[in-house]
């Protein structure tokens, strides 16, 4: 993918076009897709500096980018949802995000992981949410948060309908003090959200899991395979999101640009996230027996009725064999001439059948 890298700082005028929502074409039959940027802002000393787009707010941290001397100060917070190619290529012209982290958040299914291109931290982490279908089933959805954070920058770039960012953004912004930190602020409270996110979702998990446990070993039990293979897929899904993160989050909190004062909130939330990751490792073990209990029940059951089958058949296998062989049409036939021969047979084969269903009643095949 070609692309025009800009070191951060040094952007043309030409680069400085509005970025904030584009107009439509009054004569457009088309609907066509409004901007991906959901919000962008300025902070300097913690507070918010309103701006009409992006650009004014680029040139307001970055005074020196319009022939200035002023020093640059505060940053800027784009947060984008779903951006295309070229939306997203634009911010990377301003802000001088390297092609490669570019393409990853374009395409997005990348594993969680932490990269640094000149200066610029790329980070990215899996969101998930527990969603009810129109089956009336819950299941794990997951999307992924793309993070660049640079000395003056933070651009948030969201995949998927969770993880959404407004109510970290209102929080920040409720705590000045917080955000004057600069970006390493945004960054811990982003991982933060959906970090709690990962404990709601396998909290919710882990209930689903005592309600199947309960039903495989319940008198009234039904046939459980089914949500127990969804489970343990949702649980699959929770591995792959949260497994890789603690490596990131271990080198977020040794970065310089991390300021002292959040490092420990970084290791915090890696301490949720080890805690998150043996909730969801000992949530896939035990689901492993139960599988295994509910499979044996239905080896039973199905052994049970084989028995009763294979019972009922031989009881019947008698008065089947004696019409069999009466029936023949022989000649010369035993008792055929006789008075008494069908009220004998008949007695016979009741007996014969109630003896049988007897001892299969002692044996506990029926």
């Amino acid at each position: 993918m070609a692309m025009t890298r800009v070191r951060p700082g040094i952007a043309s005028k030409a680069l400085f076009k509005p970025l904030g929502r584009p107009a439509r074409p009054a004569a457009s039959v088309r609907r066509e897709r409004e901007s991906a940027i959901i919000d962008w802002a300025v902070y300097v000393d913690g507070h918010r500096v309103p701006t009409d787009s992006v650009a004014e707010a680029v040139r307001l941290v970055r005074p020196e980018a319009e022939g200035g001397d002023a020093p640059a100060k505060g940053f800027v917070w784009v947060g984008l949802h779903d951006p295309d190619a070229a939306e997203l290529e634009r911010l990377a012209e301003v802000f001088g995000l390297h092609p490669l982290a570019v393409e990853d958040a374009i395409h997005a299914h990348q594993r969680p992981k932490l990269e640094r291109y000149d200066g610029v931290q790329f980070f990215v982490m899996k969101t998930v949410g527990y969603v009810g279908r129109a089956s009336g089933i819950e299941a794990v959805e997951t999307g992924e948060i793309m993070i660049f954070c640079g000395p003056d920058f933070v651009v948030t770039v969201r995949h998927g309908a969770h993880g959404e960012l407004s109510p970290v953004r209102r929080r920040l912004e409720a705590s000045p003090e917080r955000l004057a930190l600069g970006p390493a602020a945004v960054v811990h409270a982003v991982a933060d959200r959906i970090v709690d996110d990962y404990m709601c979702v396998a909290d919710g998990v882990q209930q689903d899991i005592d309600e199947v446990e309960e039903a495989v070993f319940s008198p009234e039990r039904g046939n459980e395979a089914g949500r127990i293979y969804r489970l343990k897929r949702e649980v699959i899904h929770l591995k792959r999101a949260v497994g890789p993160l603690a490596t990131p989050l271990r080198a977020l909190a040794g970065r310089r640009f991390v300021p002292t004062e959040i490092r420990e909130y970084f290791r915090d939330v890696e301490d949720h996230v080890t805690r998150v990751r043996e909730q969801v490792e000992s949530c896939d073990e035990l689901l492993t027996p139960i599988l295994q209990a509910h499979m044996t029940q239905v080896t039973v059951e199905d052994n049970q009725d084989m028995r009763k089958i294979s019972a009922w058949g031989a009881i019947l296998m008698v008065p089947t064999a004696i019409a069999g062989i009466y029936g023949m049409n022989f000649t010369h036939m035993p008792e055929m001439e006789w008075a008494f021969s069908y009220p004998v047979v008949m007695c016979f084969i009741a007996l014969s059948c109630l003896l049988l269903h007897r001892g299969f009643r002692r044996n506990g095949w029926l």
